[in-house]
């Protein structure tokens, strides 16, 4: 079959003066190049849609791995796809599953070293959209989860939250403890996920909800939401507890801000009192995660331990409504556009 002489791409028309709505986006048809030499033409599956993207189109992204987005330029993200067209001398061959960073398309060309082939770790390739290494990581290299912890995993539904929880299980934690939004997603959490119990932001103080649900306290944190929740998770903190932060997404979703800082007030006197551990966990510090973690979620799926909770959104053509529902708390689990 003759290949696709042109692309469908989501762009970015306008920076927003708040959070971004689906009027800040278009699906454009753009030309698709030939593929030239040492290069592929893959078709994308399925793509990511994850909240740091507000950072990068915010325009704050001082020490951070990826660039900003300006208005006119396309989104873009982890994604899965079929290889179309490939060098006959390269790794990569026509019909082989690959995953890489360029979402947000129908159609992709660049270099093959931009792609990596699909193994089968996992049973089902789309999982490789999960960015479950970050709670995983959290999990053992900043917190070290041991045998009869209770661990507040906060922002619960979202990609992170829904599977760094049932981690933690895994982990050997005696209590899972969670927070989100709404209630129906406390419920989901409680009901599909395993966590012993759920704090619901706007049904009271997360710090009396907090000391309701572990009233000895905590001992390991993985925050990926910071602000009112890590304050309250300091005034829980057991001595010696561990804290990863893996997110910021109270202040990276807040309106009033670029998307590049989340204050949060925190007790100092009782993180030294208690010898309280706060590390941020990051990805690039820790190169050999990934393939760990795949191994270990592929085992866990596999033996239907562990599962992976997503939303999907129908095609390209919805997918400028994408991240400002995730924004809004209408997704559970991870959000991804299937094409």
């Amino acid at each position: 079959m003759p290949l696709p002489t042109t692309a469908r791409e989501v762009r970015l028309t306008a920076a927003p003066a708040g959070l971004p709505a689906p009027e800040h986006f278009a699906l454009v048809e753009t030309a698709l190049p030939a593929p030239g030499p040492g290069q592929v033409l893959v078709r994308n599956r399925a793509f990511l849609v994850f909240p740091g993207l507000r950072t990068l189109i915010g325009g704050e992204v001082a020490g951070l791995p990826l660039p900003p987005i300006r208005p006119g330029r396309a989104l873009f993200g982890p994604a899965l796809g079929e290889v179309l067209a490939a060098p006959a001398d390269g790794p990569l061959r026509p019909g082989r599953l690959v995953t890489h960073l360029h979402g947000w398309r129908d159609h992709v060309v660049g270099d093959s070293t931009d792609f990596t082939p699909v193994d089968d770790s996992l049973p089902d390739p789309v999982a490789l959209l999960s960015p479950g290494s970050a709670g995983y990581g959290g999990l053992t290299r900043s917190a070290g989860v041991r045998a009869g912890d209770v661990v507040l995993v906060t922002g619960a539904a979202g990609a992170v939250g829904t599977v760094a929880g049932q981690v933690a299980r895994l982990l050997g934690a005696a209590r899972v403890i969670g927070t989100t939004g709404s209630p129906a997603k406390a419920a989901r959490l409680t009901a599909e996920l395993g966590f012993d119990a759920v704090l619901v932001r706007g049904a009271g103080p997360i710090r009396e909800q907090l000391a309701e649900a572990a009233p000895d306290g905590i001992d390991v944190l993985l925050d990926t939401v910071g602000g009112e929740q890590l304050t309250a998770a300091v005034d829980a903190a057991r001595p010696g507890a561990r804290f990863a932060l893996v997110g910021a997404l109270a202040g990276q979703l807040a309106p009033d801000r670029l998307g590049g800082s989340s204050p949060a007030t925190v007790d100092t006197f009782r993180l030294l009192t208690r010898g309280v551990t706060v590390r941020g966990f990051r990805g690039q510090d820790h190169p050999d995660l990934e393939a760990q973690w795949r191994r270990q979620f592929g085992d866990w799926l596999r033996a239907g331990r562990i599962t992976f909770p997503w939303t999907a959104v129908a095609g390209l053509d919805r997918a400028p409504q994408a991240l400002p529902q995730l924004i809004g708390g209408r997704t559970f689990g991870a959000t991804i556009v299937e094409l």
